[in-house]
C-alpha cells in the first residue's frame, strides 16, 4: 500500500500499540506474535482505516542486525537503522504513555522486513508527502516509525539502479526487530485504508504471508564471519584525469570575481566487479566494527539494490520541540601511533584552509536553524570528531522549534548542507549537475526515520549500493574550496571508500574493462 495516494490530512480511525507479555527467546516471541495476529484476524475492524502494532518483548539483548541476517527471503523490502552511539540514544517509552522507568529503555537499533505501508513517488518530497507519512504515526505509539531516504537532488533524472527508490522511499515495517540495551522486541504492524484499496482483511493476509517467511532462529555472528569477496575490477566516474579537470573548473569558478561560489562538494562513483555476489548484510555487519560515532543503515525497496552506509554525520534529531544538528567538515587520516594521531589532529585544527571549509558549513547550518527556531546554540564551536579511519572538524548545534509541524521545514532547510553540496546551495548544485556524470541517488541525501514525537536523519555519505549480481557501487565526495589540491582530494576519496574496499581482496582483472556491473 502506497500511503502517498490518500488524503494526507485525513486522520486514521485507529492508531494503536498492543504489548504482549515478555518471553525468554525469539522463538517464543514469534509464537506469541502469530497467536496475536490470529486474534486480529478473527476480530472485525472498528474503522475503515488504521494501523495496529503488536509487540512482544524478549528478555535478552539480541542484535537487530543478527536477526535481519538470518532472514533468507531477499525479495521483501528491508530496512535497518542504528543510533550513532549510546550517549546519543534517547530513552523510549514503550509502555503506552506510562512514564514508569521500567517501560523506558534505550533503543539501539531497528531491523524491518516487509512494509505495512510504504511511501514512494517520482516527484520531490513535499509537505503533503510528509503529512501522508505522519497520519500513520502517533505520539502514543512511539515505535511506529517510517524508515527511509530522500534523493540528494530530486530534480535530477533517476538512473536505472536507483529507480526502485523513486524520489523518496519510506516504509513502516510489517515485521520489526528492536534491539534495546538489555533486551529485545519483535513486532508486527498491520495498516489498512479502504480509500487506498487496502482493506483490513487484505492487510492481515499480507502480514501472515510475510510472517511465514520470517525465521525465529537468530545466530550470533561477528564482523569477521563473511564469505571471501575478491574485487576483479574497479571503474571510477570520474576517472583521475576527469576529476582533475572538474576540480580545476570548480576552483576557477570560486576564484572568479563575479562568482558567489564559495565551496562545492564533488563526488565520485566507483563500480566494483567481484568474484561472488556481495551480501549487503555481511558488509553492514563488518561496518559495525568501525561504527564508533557513526550511524549504520540499510534501505532496500522491493526488487531493488540495498543502499547501505556507515555515516558519521547527523542531519538532525528532533524530540518534541527540541532539535539538534551537526556541522562536520574537513578530513584527515588517523595516525598509526598516539603521538602521530595527535599531531595530525592538531594540524587539522590549525589549518586555515580546513577552518574556512568547516566555518562555511557550521555557519550555514546555524542560519538555517535560526530560520525555524526561536533560539539556537552552537557548542562546541569546533573540536575533533575521531572515527576509526578518519577525523573531522565538528560542532553541535541545538535549537528550539516554534511548533512541531516545523519538522518538515527543518528537513527542507538543512538538506543539502554545505558539507555535501556547497555554498551557496543553488550555485553549488548547478555546478554538480553540470560536472558529475553519474546519479547520486540517495547518496548524500537524508536517511533516517519519522516518528510520532521524534525523528532522526543522518546524511547518507560513506555509502554503497549493493545489488544482485557480482558487484557494488561505492560513493564518496570531498569539499572543494580555495586552496584545494585535486590530487589530495582524490586521496581523500580513496580514504573514505576504504571502509568498503578493505572488505575485498584485490585480484588482477580477468574481465573486459568494458564489462559493467548490472543492478537488479
Amino acid at each position: 500500500m502506497n500511503g502517498c495516494g490518500g488524503d494526507p490530512r485525513a486522520p486514521l480511525g485507529v492508531v494503536e500499540t498492543r504489548t504482549c507479555a515478555a518471553v525468554p527467546t525469539p522463538a517464543a516471541a514469534a509464537d506469541r506474535l502469530n497467536s496475536a495476529i490470529y486474534d486480529l484476524k478473527t476480530t472485525s475492524p472498528t474503522s475503515d482505516s488504521g494501523i495496529i502494532r503488536i509487540e512482544v518483548p524478549i528478555q535478552q539483548q539480541i542484535e537487530a542486525l543478527e536477526w535481519l541476517r538470518c532472514q533468507s527471503d531477499t525479495t521483501l523490502p528491508r530496512c535497518y537503522f542504528s543510533g550513532r552511539d549510546s550517549g546519543d540514544i534517547p530513552l523510549i517509552d514503550h509502555g503506552q504513555g506510562n512514564s514508569d522507568d521500567d517501560s523506558q529503555q534505550k533503543l539501539v537499533s531497528v531491523a524491518g522486513l516487509g512494509s505495512a505501508v510504504s511511501f514512494r513517488h517520482l516527484r520531490p518530497f513535499s509537505l503533503d508527502d510528509w503529512h501522508s507519512i505522519k497520519r500513520f504515526l502517533s505520539k502514543k505509539c512511539p515505535l511506529i516509525r517510517a524508515y527511509g531516504a530522500i534523493r540528494f537532488d530530486a530534480r535530477s533524472n533517476i538512473s536505472p539502479e536507483w529507480e526502485g527508490f523513486g524520489s523518496f522511499y519510506f516504509m513502516v515495517p510489517q515485521v520489526e526487530f528492536n534491539e534495546f540495551e538489555g533486551s529485545s522486541m519483535i513486532a508486527a504492524t498491520v495498516a489498512w485504508d479502504n480509500r487506498l484499496s487496502r482493506t483490513y482483511g487484505e492487510a492481515i493476509a499480507a502480514l501472515e504471508a510475510t510472517m511465514w517467511q520470517v525465521s525465529s532462529l537468530v545466530q550470533r555472528l561477528n564482523g569477521n564471519t563473511r564469505r571471501a569477496v575478491t574485487m576483479l575490477h574497479q571503474t571510477h566516474v570520474p576517472n583521475k584525469a576527469s576529476w582533475d579537470s572538474a576540480v580545476k573548473q570548480a576552483l576557477d569558478l570560486i576564484k572568479t570575481k563575479n562568482s558567489s561560489l564559495i565551496k562545492v562538494v564533488l563526488a565520485r562513483s566507483s563500480r566494483v566487479l567481484t568474484t561472488v555476489e556481495i551480501d549487503p548484510m555481511e558488509w553492514l555487519t563488518s561496518l559495525q566494527v568501525e561504527g564508533v560515532n557513526s550511524y549504520q543503515f540499510c534501505l532496500q525497496p522491493p526488487e531493488s539494490p540495498a543502499f547501505i552506509g556507515n555515516t558519521p554525520e547527523r542531519l538532525f534529531y528532533r524530540n518534541q520541540l527540541s532539535v539538534c544538528s551537526d556541522a562536520l567538515a574537513a578530513t584527515r587520516a588517523r595516525g598509526g601511533t598516539e603521538s602521530l594521531d595527535l599531531q595530525i589532529g592538531q594540524d587539522l585544527l590549525s589549518s586555515a584552509k580546513d577552518h574556512h571549509e568547516f566555518s562555511v558549513v557550521r555557519e550555514s547550518i546555524r542560519r538555517n536553524l535560526e530560520s525555524v527556531c526561536s533560539s539556537t546554540i552552537v557548542k562546541p564551536s569546533k573540536e575533533l570528531r575521531k572515527l576509526p579511519r578518519v577525523q573531522h572538524l565538528y560542532a553541535k548545534l541545538t535549537g528550539t522549534l516554534q511548533k512541531e509541524d516545523d519538522e518538515f521545514k527543518i528537513l527542507s532547510s538543512l538538506h543539502p548542507t554545505p558539507a555535501v553540496c556547497g555554498l551557496p546551495t543553488e550555485e553549488a548544485r548547478m555546478l554538480i549537475s553540470e560536472t558529475e556524470m553519474f546519479d547520486r541517488g540517495m547518496y548524500a541525501g537524508p536517511v533516517g526515520w519519522f516518528g510520532g514525537a521524534e525523528s532522526e536523519f543522518a546524511v547518507g555519505i560513506r555509502s554503497a549500493l549493493v545489488g544482485k549480481g557480482s558487484g557494488a557501487i561505492l560513493y564518496a565526495g570531498t569539499g572543494i574550496v580555495d586552496g584545494s589540491d585535486s590530487s589530495l582530494e582524490w586521496q581523500e576519496l580513496e580514504l573514505k571508500t576504504s571502509q568498503f574496499t578493505k572488505l575485498m581482496k584485490l585480484e588482477a582483472p580477468v574481465v573486459s574493462m568494458r564489462e559493467k556491473v548490472e543492478f537488479k
